[in-house]
């Protein structure tokens, strides 16, 4: 069969590992997929910029609709990110009949539904295992390994930045400016870091983890994101004391109520594997009623990596190009005509356990008074302690662990809890997830 003609849109990171892996691996990759695949066109902002790819017999452009109209060309690697002039290129690729392979979290997580209905219009697929979780194959592991089950709840370390953040505060026992300042320094961060950071970021992949895992519609709208920016030395201290890591997590849980989306600080039992996840590595932990918990780790970022995804989805489209339409994999799992109008929960309507941290006077009936407010609003207590208070301070440290309760409870009796006359500041809060 005749080879299949491949053309890259950007050469940065990712486009320039993709290119490595491709070249290197091309026997391989032919072996696989049945036919050779060719790299013949590839465009890039800057011709003259020095790249960790060798672009010696790809035709290079700076237009990268160059590529996405010729006939030539029938598999688009859209490798540019971000969620702004890529939708449009992405959208013609597909009006020209033309398959799409994408990395690209943002472009689906908040234009997936228009763009796989477009592309199932056209009959070609449009495929993005790279967009979650870099070289991790947690896509296909839920939409095909696991399409067996009913799948209960997932929860990810799905950001390399903020896992890096947490993890030298623990062991090296830093501030988190000063962590941040040097995962910026290593490249691990951008120069503005608030998508990393404040969770938006984990946001756009727990959209689409949680559309493949229930089937139901994209909705990032509804995500709850939180971020580390919170976190500091002495809640990474006692979370140790008390047997807990603290992990920036993405959740998805699915509940008689509905499906809580959710990205934030998280407590979890140091045994847990998920726990022991350290530095920039990613993992995703998934509940099937069948096979029960499984976990899935590897590099979430980084150039081959997330290129060793890219080279599977084209692959797979490869092999998919001589196939009916009506019987490829789905885009999110399920058929398009079978999504499921499962209402989304609202952050009030959590149930988790939490790890409560305030500062109060040391004087005799305050910790009665916190915990008379936490028995108003049914919230239950499972351990508390009282700490020494810390060099030049008056106040005492008050760690409490609560059992699973309601999140408007929460919210309501933290409000109270601030306004008592002798609590100092604010109550740092932290939610708690046995994954179990």
């Amino acid at each position: 069969m005749k080879p299949v003609k491949v053309g890259v849109l950007g050469l940065g990171t990712v486009g320039g590992g993709t290119v490595n892996v491709l070249k290197r691996n091309a026997a391989e990759i032919a072996r696989r997929a049945g036919r050779e695949i060719i790299i013949t066109r590839a465009s890039a902002n800057d011709l003259n910029k020095q790249r960790i790819c060798d672009t010696q017999g790809i035709a290079l452009t700076t237009d990268p609709y160059e590529i996405i109209n010729d006939p030539e060309i029938e598999i688009i690697l859209e490798l540019i990110g971000g969620a702004g002039p890529v939708k449009d290129m992405v959208l013609t690729a597909i009006a020209n009949g033309k398959h799409v392979v994408t990395a690209n979290k943002s472009l689906i997580a908040l234009h997936g539904n228009e763009i796989f209905a477009k592309a199932s219009e056209k009959g070609v697929i449009v495929a993005f295992e790279a967009a979650v979780a870099g070289g991790i194959p947690i896509i296909k592991a839920i939409r095909e390994g696991l399409s067996g089950n009913q799948i209960e709840w997932l929860a990810g370390i799905i950001n390399g930045t903020g896992n890096f953040i947490l993890t030298e505060m623990r062991d090296k026992g830093r501030d988190f400016a000063d962590v941040l300042a040097e995962a910026q320094a290593l490249g691990y961060a951008e120069a503005d870091p608030t998508f990393d950071v404040e969770g938006i970021d984990a946001g756009h992949k727990l959209t689409i983890l949680a559309s493949i895992a229930f089937g139901i519609p994209l909705q990032f709208d509804k995500v709850y994101t939180e971020g580390i920016t919170k976190i500091t030395r002495t809640d990474v201290e006692y979370a140790e004391q008390l047997g807990y890591r603290i992990k920036h997590l993405g959740i998805a849980r699915k509940t008689p109520e509905g499906i809580e989306l959710r990205v934030h600080p998280t407590l979890i039992p140091e045994r847990r594997l998920i726990a022991n996840v350290d530095g920039v590595m990613n993992a995703v932990l998934v509940k099937g009623d069948a096979v029960g918990a499984t976990l899935y780790y590897g590099a979430g970022a980084g150039a081959e990596p997330t290129a060793s995804s890219v080279v599977a989805d084209v692959i797979d489209v490869v092999r998919a190009l001589t196939s009916d339409p009506e019987n490829r994999v789905p885009h999110l799992a399920f058929q398009a005509n079978a999504l499921a109008d499962i209402p989304v929960l609202p952050s009030e309507l959590f149930r988790t356990s939490y790890y409560l941290r305030l500062n109060a006077e040391d004087k005799p009936g305050v910790l009665a008074e916190v915990t008379r407010i936490l028995a108003n609003h049914q919230i239950s207590i499972k351990a508390i302690r009282q700490e020494k208070p810390l060099d030049n301070e008056t106040s005492i440290p008050i760690i409490i662990l609560t059992q699973i309760t309601l999140e408007k409870e929460m919210n309501s009796a933290i409000a109270e809890i601030e306004a008592l006359k002798t609590v100092t500041g604010k109550v740092n809060r932290i939610r708690l997830e046995t994954l179990g």
